[in-house]
């Protein structure tokens, strides 16, 4: 089987005769998965690929040009061997960058976080010294001491009333007087 009967083949299937294609398929099967196991160096793939390359010039058929058949199958084989090899290439870029990101991570969560919070926590002990007096007790008890109004009054010898009237003036004032990006 030459040229001419390459090309008549190609006519013939192009033409919707699938056992013409079949032919090309076992005349040129071996030669593709030569060309794509170059590329992709595994035996799997190889065979995935030029599965994949066969249904890739099945469906390109009508547009070939009759400029020499191989050559053109052989095109379609590399480049399909060549995505897959790149998607590869991706995928163990992609599970190092993450893996790389998961490290890094940790070991800025480990220094930063602390870091950051100890700084904050500063941040805000200022801020509440800033208070008037009678608010900065309640707010410091209620907020960094975790009290509840009831102990808070017992502690300050007032009614649990007077705990929520301090709580509601300072929390009023720290809302006027501070803006959220203070923090």
């Amino acid at each position: 089987m030459g040229v001419i009967e390459d090309e008549k083949l190609i006519e013939k299937a192009i033409a919707g005769n699938e056992q013409a294609f079949r032919f090309l398929i076992e005349k040129y099967r071996n030669y593709l998965y030569k060309v794509v196991y170059s590329v992709v160096r595994n035996e799997n793939d190889a065979e995935d690929v030029t599965q994949e390359a066969f249904i890739k010039i099945y469906y390109a058929l009508p547009k070939y040009q009759h400029q020499g058949f191989k050559t053109w199958m052989t095109r379609i084989a590399m480049n399909t061997a060549i995505d897959l090899k790149r998607k590869h290439a991706r995928q163990k870029e992609s599970v190092v960058e993450q893996d790389a990101l998961s490290v890094m991570a940790e070991s800025e969560e480990d220094v930063v976080v602390p870091l950051l919070r100890k700084e904050q926590s500063e941040v805000v002990r200022n801020r509440i010294n800033e208070l008037p007096d009678n608010y900065r007790e309640v707010i410091q008890a209620y907020y960094l001491t975790e009290k509840n109004y009831k102990q808070i009054a017992q502690e300050q010898q007032v009614a649990v009333k007077t705990v929520e009237v301090k709580l509601h003036r300072a929390r009023k004032w720290m809302k006027k007087h501070w803006k959220e990006d203070d923090f």
